[in-house]
């Protein structure tokens, strides 16, 4: 077995294998880089927990914070998920949910998963993200086939997998 190295890395995945493992990556990681930027341009770089529920990220920051502020004018967010050898790369529009706003099963997903429920914390808030783009790779050699969702459509449908269980 030839050891995997930057100059020998694993062979690419198929389009529909990385559908795979970016659910995969939905459903288990617990947290995820969230990228924004004020309105003058200033970054900001932070982690936060989130939870994948019908087809939208949900993370809780406090209401004052600067992502929470940054994604108010525009919604504009980027998304990491992951190792740099291995990540998905997720670039969408946030809105601001309040606790008392979240859908009951939205709120249940996210204490389920992260055991914490700040609905009920009036600092915090929500930031439901609805995904326009989706990018997973490992490689350079998977840099050509890395979009798996663009202009908010998959370019392989989840619904095409045979994963039960797995949310869409």
């Amino acid at each position: 077995m030839t050891a995997r190295t930057a100059a020998n890395p694993h062979p690419p995945r198929s389009r529909e294998q990385r559908l795979r493992d970016t659910l995969d990556r939905l459903r288990d990681d617990l947290d995820a880089w969230v990228a924004t930027a004020s309105p003058d341009g200033t970054p900001c770089l932070v982690p936060l927990s989130f939870v994948w529920h019908e087809g939208t990220l949900l993370m809780a920051t406090r209401r004052t914070n600067p992502t929470a502020v940054n994604v108010t004018p525009t919604g504009r967010i980027k998304v990491a998920l992951g190792p740099t050898r291995d990540v998905v790369l997720i670039e969408g529009e946030a809105e601001i949910v309040e606790g008392t706003d979240l859908p009951i099963a939205a709120g249940d997903a996210f204490a389920a998963k992260l055991v914490w429920d700040p609905r009920k914390d009036s600092p915090w808030v929500y930031l439901r993200i609805t995904p326009h783009t989706v990018r997973a790779w490992r490689e350079v050699n998977e840099q050509a086939g890395r979009d798996l969702m663009l202009d908010s459509t998959w370019l392989v449908p989840p619904s095409s997998l045979d994963r039960s269980g797995l949310p869409s």
